[in-house]
């Protein structure tokens, strides 16, 4: 095989695989910023400069993801587009790289080199051990850590062939453009179709490739022009999701999804174990010993009043289990703390309010919701909100907007996931999503 098909091969590879990831980030920008927010946060990697900012930098690596890729795959701008390429493997290589290490550590709690590892790397086990996917594929695809860290590495190997032979990289002619594009799209249908039953992609790349071909065949010089032409094209999906809803909801509180199915684990499976370390002290001899949580209430070590529990270890994983797709879905009322989360759930219809955090939430709609809830409960719909925020804020906007409903706390990360969008509404049907609608496509009525 001659450098030049490798280096072809290499290009439909990374142009076609960074398109479709770049689309999953674009049709879930809000979700990708939530990541990077994690990433970001103080107890992680602390880089607060970028805090206020996830959002678009969310946004702007997907559509420079979707655009490199168009690039690579018309040949056009290649020695930019080679050493942006390896910029941004570089980058994403050192964030699954950092949670495939900090989920190592944190199942292997007692290995001599943690101590160490977490003073170069800057985090302990437990700040790091719940990311378990660095966000790559969104909710579409779910890596592991080290899956993430590895199909990174193979991304490096074909940036560095194309990086190494970047001056040979030129534009198409017409006739390399058909085969290039048209070999791309069978990528994309395998990526997307094959493995997330996806079409999106297929049509959004088939749209953009006509739109570069028809302005390589009009304009002399045409490599700014198809950039251009790609990053608003895909702009403009971006923002749309951003100020609405995700185009393919790939979550387990997707429209069809019942909530209360997706809390269960299956017959045979078996929860994921964890446990901590305690060191004991007899308190006669001095001596010391460590026993882990399992084994001392197996044991019954708590029994022997002789012994002291001196110290506690971090909580690290002692077995892998499953984990069910809704794990945190738990309503409590905001003010007496009553956990109401199976009547609602079990409830015929009930349409839940949902705003995440009600300090930022979207005030100029709540009107609007309220009427949507008076003529909910007026059908004889329950009508509940979900909130992360505090009761005093809380009963702020309850008696601001004269809100009839009642509210219940729910983690944060939970309702983020439920809806992109603050504050959105969710209608259930004894626990199945039937329908979602943002603060600014909101309907009259159910």
């Amino acid at each position: 095989m001659t450098k030049q098909n490798v280096l072809l091969i290499s290009r439909l590879l990374v142009g076609s695989l960074f398109i479709v990831s770049g689309l999953i980030k674009a049709n879930d920008p809000l979700g990708f910023s939530y990541k990077l927010e994690e990433y970001f946060a103080p107890d992680v990697l602390n880089w607060t400069i970028f805090s206020g900012t996830e959002l678009f930098q969310a946004a702007f690596i997907s559509i420079g993801e979707i655009v490199l890729g168009a690039a690579f795959l018309a040949g056009e701008k290649g020695k930019l587009s080679a050493w942006l390429l390896l910029l941004m493997i570089i980058f994403f290589s050192f964030l699954t790289g950092y949670t495939a290490i900090g989920n190592w550590f944190f199942e292997h709690p007692n290995d001599t080199l943690t101590k160490s590892a977490e003073n170069i790397l800057g985090f302990t086990a437990t700040e790091i051990h719940y990311f378990k996917d660095c966000g790559c594929f969104g909710d579409a695809i779910k890596f592991t850590p080290w899956n993430s860290f590895v199909k990174d590495l193979v991304l490096m190997f074909f940036a560095v062939i194309i990086f190494a032979n970047r001056d040979k990289v030129v534009p198409n002619s017409q006739k390399q453009d058909l085969f290039v594009f048209g070999f791309s799209l069978l990528l994309i249908s395998i990526f997307s179709v094959a493995m997330m039953s996806w079409w999106f992609p297929v049509w959004f790349s088939a749209g953009m490739f006509i739109i570069m071909l028809g302005i390589k065949k009009r304009i002399p010089n045409p490599g700014w022009w198809m950039g251009g032409a790609a990053f608003l094209y895909t702009m403009v999906f971006t923002v749309y999701v951003i100020r609405y809803i995700p185009q393919k909801d790939f979550r387990p509180y997707a429209v069809g999804q019942n909530i209360s199915n997706n809390m269960v684990i299956p017959e045979g499976e078996e929860p994921p174990l964890y446990g901590v370390d305690y060191t004991m002290k007899n308190k006669k001899t001095g001596e010391t010993f460590v026993v882990n949580s399992v084994n001392y209430m197996e044991e019954r070590v708590w029994e022997n009043k002789e012994l002291e529990i001196i110290e506690t270890s971090e909580s690290y994983l002692i077995r892998e289990g499953y984990v069910p797709p809704v794990h945190d879905f738990v309503l409590e009322h905001y003010i007496t703390g009553e956990d109401r989360t199976q009547d609602i759930l079990e409830s015929p219809k009930t349409l839940l309010v949902i705003a995440y955090d009600l300090d930022h939430s979207n005030i100029s709609h709540w009107n609007q919701i309220k009427a949507l809830a008076q003529d909910s409960r007026s059908q004889g719909i329950d009508v509940v909100g979900l909130s992360a925020s505090s009761g005093d804020l809380i009963d702020k906007v309850r008696q601001e907007y004269s809100l009839e409903f009642d509210f219940f706390n729910c983690d944060e990360t939970t309702l983020k996931t439920i809806i992109r969008s603050n504050p959105g509404v969710v209608y259930l049907e004894k626990g199945t999503v039937v329908q979602k609608w943002p603060f600014r496509s909101l309907p009259e009525s159910i």
